[in-house]
């Protein structure tokens, strides 16, 4: 059996009026879809360093805190379908963090050079991101389940 690529997730949070959630789009690359920070640890990184990492490389962002670990999933890769197993975690992020940015993926990553158009979208989301990556949001807080989840 082939062991599973270890990744970790991040559900980065913003607390204004209404609780929003940080994702981010390809530029260039809409058929990717809508995703939230997330990627592979390195060797002897723990996981709370990882998930830092990967939201600091695919977003900019260096003020967020993680708040606590949410879930693991034993899922495949949507294209490869190879083992996955990843680990989401509620972050948050400043009240001050801007709405709306791009950024260019530096690091050694298979990102590298990518750039990300990143924005805050209010929880609920109305639809679901892409590979079903905001699945666990209702983990957290109940509200937060995706709209189109909650009446399927």
């Amino acid at each position: 059996m082939t062991r599973p690529r270890i990744r970790v997730a991040a559900y980065v949070i913003r607390h204004r009026r209404v609780p929003e959630l940080l994702v981010f789009d390809h530029v260039g690359m809409p058929q990717a879809g809508t995703q939230v920070p997330a990627g592979g640890i390195h060797p002897d990184e723990e996981l709370p360093q990882a998930v830092l990492r990967e939201v600091a490389e695919e977003t900019g962002l260096r003020t967020v805190s993680v708040i606590q670990q949410i879930t693991v999933e034993d899922k495949p890769h949507p294209d490869t379908r190879r083992p996955r197993r990843t680990t989401y975690f509620h972050l948050q992020a400043p009240p001050t963090t801007a709405d709306a940015w791009n950024h260019t993926v530096r690091g050694d990553g298979d990102d590298l050079g990518l750039t990300f158009a990143c924005r805050f979208l209010p929880l609920p989301l109305e639809q679901p991101l892409a590979d079903d990556q905001d699945l666990w949001l209702g983990h957290i807080d109940p509200h937060w389940t995706t709209l189109t989840r909650t009446r399927a």
